[in-house]
């Protein structure tokens, strides 16, 4: 590692060998879990299973965060660079479809080196970069060419409301920028003859209560500046956790007519290709694991 850190767009510039910056991540890479995971777009998850390995700490800090006890309250396990190695090769022993790294950006030159090792000894299925989006266009060049799939987060179009939920500032400019390197790097989408996704770009959009106008610029924006090819993924699974009951305005689930704005939103400005969750008006806590690292 640089020993003054700049993997992210916060370039803390610590040497995480003595110090934490940002993130609160040290000099080893740490992780929450790891499992065969099921609720990922069918494309990930297939019939098998992601194999996803959910790394502990973050860059942001969302108040709405669903993993909150990893990504927040430092739960997790370190672990040497040869054991993440052999954990991609125990998710292929196991017949994942994919590798999946889960907010893996803090770790980004670690997790390289475990990809090489990985392969070097038989890794083979694709690997997916699952991030919030919040990335350095440095950082992203340095795995291209080992990144399979990107799946981003588009949180946010207003900056300001990054700066409420995620205490973040740019976060706009910083994770268009950070999605158009994606896109250049592995392009739209390519499947196998199971429909497992083996190459491309997928965005992802977590709709929030009382924000469905910055949803609709963000989806706008994809429409106007991507390929019409590329896949978006809309995200309803959004419940009220961690501290955003503090945030009356996001203290709830979206309302079924919410949830029916931005589809229709959808159809009006034709995104063709991608997903969209059920409306349900049940927690979606099902979509959270169980940290047992």
């Amino acid at each position: 590692m640089n020993n003054k850190c700049t993997l992210c767009p916060h370039k803390c510039n610590v040497d995480r060998i003595e110090l934490k910056g940002r993130c609160k991540a040290g000099n080893k890479i740490e992780i929450g879990g790891f499992s065969l995971h099921q609720f990922e777009e069918p494309c990930i998850s297939g019939k098998n299973g992601s194999g996803t390995v959910f790394f502990s700490k973050c860059n942001l800090n969302c108040v709405f965060c669903q993993n909150y006890e990893i990504s927040n309250l430092g739960f997790g396990k370190i672990i040497e660079t040869e054991t993440l190695a052999d954990i991609f090769l125990e998710q292929q022993n196991n017949n994942a479809h994919n590798i999946n790294l889960v907010s893996p950006t803090i770790y980004a030159d670690k997790i390289i080196e475990a990809i090489k090792l990985a392969k070097k000894n038989g890794l083979s299925i694709p690997i997916i970069y699952n991030s919030n989006g919040y990335e350095n266009i440095e950082t992203l060049k340095k795995l291209e060419g080992l990144i399979d799939v990107y799946l981003p987060d588009f949180k946010y179009y207003n900056d300001n409301i990054a700066l409420k939920y995620s205490k973040i500032e740019n976060y706009f400019s910083i994770a268009t920028n950070a999605i158009k390197e994606m896109y250049r790097q592995v392009g739209t989408p390519q499947f196998d003859n199971n429909g497992i996704i083996t190459k491309g770009l997928i965005i992802r959009h977590l709709v929030l209560p009382n924000n469905i106008e910055d949803s609709k610029k963000i989806l706008k924006w994809i429409k106007e500046n991507l390929d019409n090819n590329v896949y978006v993924s809309i995200m309803t699974q959004y419940f009220p956790t961690y501290k955003s009951n503090e945030y009356p305005e996001i203290a709830r689930k979206i309302t079924k007519h919410e949830y029916l704005e931005i589809e229709n939103y959808i159809e009006d400005i034709n995104i063709i290709n991608g997903y969209m969750q059920d409306y349900t008006e049940e927690d979606e806590e099902q979509y959270v694991p169980k940290w047992d690292y």
